[in-house]
C-alpha cells in the first residue's frame, strides 16, 4: 500500500480532491494531512474522511526534526502539497528525494517564488497582459516553486478576467489534473 501525506493551509478544495480520487483504492491511501494553520477548513475535510491530522509546529517544522520520525513510522511513499505556504527543510527534501510534489497557479518558471501564492499570482498575471495562464505540478526542491517540471495545463484568459474569475478557472485545472497526476506518480515509483 502506497501512503500520501498531503501537506495544506488552507481550504483544503486540492486536498478534497485528492481524498475523493483514492477513497477506496487497493493501492493508495491518503494516510495524513499535515496542517500548519489551525482551523483551516483542510482540518474538517480529513477529519469527515477519517484520516488522521499532524497539526504542525513552526519551531519544530523549520529548525527541528521537521516531523520526519512521523513521516517514516507511517511509511509514507510521497509528500504532496496542496496549497502549503511553508517552505519544507532541506531535512524533508533529503528524506524525499524526488517524492514530493507540489501545484503552482501558474505556469512556472513564471509568476513562481516566495510571494507567489494565490490571488498574488492572478494579478500579476494579469497585470502583465497574459493571453494564458494554467497550473503547473512540479518536484519540489530547495527553492521555491523550483524543481523539475512535471505536467503544466493552460487555459486562455478572456477579456475583461479578474484575479478571481482567473482563480476560478485554474482552480478547476487542479481539481482535474492534480488527483491523476499524483496516480502517474505514484505508478512509477512503483514500477522503478
Amino acid at each position: 500500500m502506497q501512503k500520501i501525506a498531503i501537506f495544506a493551509s488552507g481550504a483544503g478544495s486540492n486536498a478534497r480532491c485528492i481524498i475523493d480520487h483514492f477513497h477506496g483504492s487497493p493501492t493508495v491511501r491518503v494516510d495524513l494531512v499535515v496542517c500548519n494553520k489551525p482551523g483551516a477548513g483542510v482540518i474538517g475535510i480529513a477529519e469527515d474522511a477519517g484520516i488522521d491530522v499532524l497539526p504542525i509546529d513552526r519551531e519544530r517544522f523549520l529548525n527541528g526534526d521537521a516531523y520526519l520520525p512521523v513521516f517514516r513510522d507511517r511509511s509514507i511513499s510521497l509528500l504532496v502539497l496542496a496549497g502549503f505556504l511553508w517552505k519544507l527543510p532541506p531535512i524533508l527534501i533529503q528524506a524525499f528525494p524526488g517524492q514530493i510534489v507540489n501545484i503552482h497557479p501558474a505556469l512556472l518558471p513564471r509568476y513562481g517564488g516566495k510571494g507567489m501564492y494565490g490571488r498574488h499570482v492572478h494579478a500579476a498575471v494579469l497585470a502583465n497582459g497574459d493571453k494564458e495562464s494554467g497550473i503547473t505540478i512540479h518536484q519540489v526542491d530547495e527553492h521555491y516553486d523550483h524543481g523539475s517540471i512535471i505536467f503544466q495545463a493552460h487555459l486562455a484568459i478572456t477579456p475583461g478576467e479578474t484575479p478571481e474569475s482567473l482563480a476560478h478557472k485554474v482552480h478547476e485545472l487542479e481539481h482535474k489534473h492534480y488527483p491523476a497526476v499524483i496516480e502517474r506518480i505514484l505508478k512509477m515509483q512503483t514500477a522503478g
